[in-house]
């Protein structure tokens, strides 16, 4: 592949904009009561109508934040429009707390029992205040990340399904998302805010859930940052891991904390060297630390989002720091990725392999994957190859 990043750029650029963008805008729009379809068969024909609020909530900030970042097109800030005035009426209860899934009308079907529903909430409606530019989307914006600050402690609450107490435990998603969406919410807070919220999730991700010894990302710890021997405990997201480094990195880029950032280089390239399935290539979804069996049963399947996040990872780390193994990984990943995932006869890319890479599901989209991981990473990697290519 060599190091052509012009042509790469043009690459990720060309897929987003006459690939995947167009796939959603021509099947994924209701038109009829608002919202989008997710559910779409590798041809993109809607197989069910329900709404999923991470998704819906996914896609209104992809076309908003291309409005932000490339051009206000009218076509997307009508599409981002149809999902922000649907989810703005639909999508919460009373008290405020954004629902898991509704029905294709916007009658609620799955309480509100995920944090992170509120957390898409506020990254989709930040986006779209500063596309749409109206105080309401604003608004949105706020309250549902003052739920998300409110919740992070105890993300389920009344939903939650453990027993108090008898093994307490944290989650790596929690404070990675909170990084990330802060950033998102950066034009809406105020700048201490923002410092204090970086500054604490960036310390609890790199020493908490960090092994500081075998340079591994754990899924979840004790309130203190111990080990568990559990399944939980042992758990290792080789996708979470990835994509919380390029978020660190993203944060420290813009502090030049230069320690940092190639602190989380190396852990993207123990990660990947941990969990590069040898024998048929490809990512793992879900690793026991120790090696046990995982209780997962869909440990060996190869995800779209994973391989999509480890190419940003590749990329942004490759432009910051220009070292040779995130370049080496960085062609082993795209060769495996772009002739794997994407779909050159009807477009889009396919979400779900087997461990030998074989199409498991033959969809486009569903209750977990919409228009966000594929779209994102391309517009992320076309941005990383532009800046390659450009002169300093």
């Amino acid at each position: 592949m060599g190091h052509d990043f012009k042509a790469l750029a043009e690459l990720y650029k060309n897929a987003l904009l006459n690939d995947v963008l167009p796939f959603w805008e021509k099947h994924s729009l209701d038109w009829q009561q608002g919202g989008y379809f997710t559910c779409l068969d590798r041809k993109g024909k809607v197989y069910d109508t329900d709404k999923f609020i991470w998704l819906q909530n996914r896609q209104v900030w992809t076309f908003s934040m291309l409005c932000n970042q490339l051009e206000k097109r009218e076509n997307w800030l009508k599409i981002a429009s149809n999902g922000a005035k649907f989810l703005a009426q639909h999508g919460r209860d009373a008290d405020g707390n954004w629902y898991f899934a509704l029905t294709r009308e916007g009658q609620p079907l799955v309480q509100p029992y995920n944090i992170f529903s509120d957390c898409f909430a506020a990254m989709a409606f930040s986006q779209y205040a500063l596309a749409c530019g109206e105080d309401w989307a604003k608004n949105v914006a706020t309250q549902a990340y003052n739920n998300v600050l409110r919740r992070k402690d105890n993300p389920k609450g009344k939903y939650n399904k453990t027993y108090p107490n008898t093994r307490p435990m944290k989650a790596l998603a929690v404070p990675m998302i909170l990084a990330n969406l802060t950033l998102e919410m950066e034009w809406l807070l105020p700048s201490e805010t923002l410092d204090n919220v970086l500054d604490l999730t960036v310390r609890e991700v790199m020493s908490d859930f960090l092994d500081q010894e075998r340079g591994l990302m754990y899924e979840n710890v004790a309130p203190d940052g111990s080990h568990i021997d559990s399944f939980e405990g042992r758990l290792i997201n080789p996708g979470h891991g990835i994509e919380a480094m390029w978020f660190i990195m993203d944060i420290a880029r813009r502090k030049n904390d230069t320690k940092t950032i190639n602190q989380a280089v190396d852990v993207v390239l123990n990660i990947l060297n941990f969990a590069w399935d040898g024998e048929y290539g490809g990512l793992y979804y879900f690793m026991d630390a120790e090696g046990y069996p995982p209780q997962q049963l869909e440990w060996d399947q190869k995800l779209w989002w994973v391989h999509l996040e480890s190419l940003v990872a590749l990329a942004m780390g490759y432009r910051l720091t220009g070292r040779k193994e995130c370049w080496e990984w960085y062609e082993k990943m795209h060769d495996y990725a772009w002739s794997h995932f994407a779909d050159a006869e009807y477009g889009e890319w396919f979400g779900y392999l087997n461990r030998r890479g074989e199409v498991l599901l033959n969809l486009k989209g569903g209750k977990w994957k919409g228009c966000f991981h594929v779209p994102r990473a391309l517009y992320l990697c076309w941005q990383q190859f532009e800046a390659l290519s450009s002169p300093k």
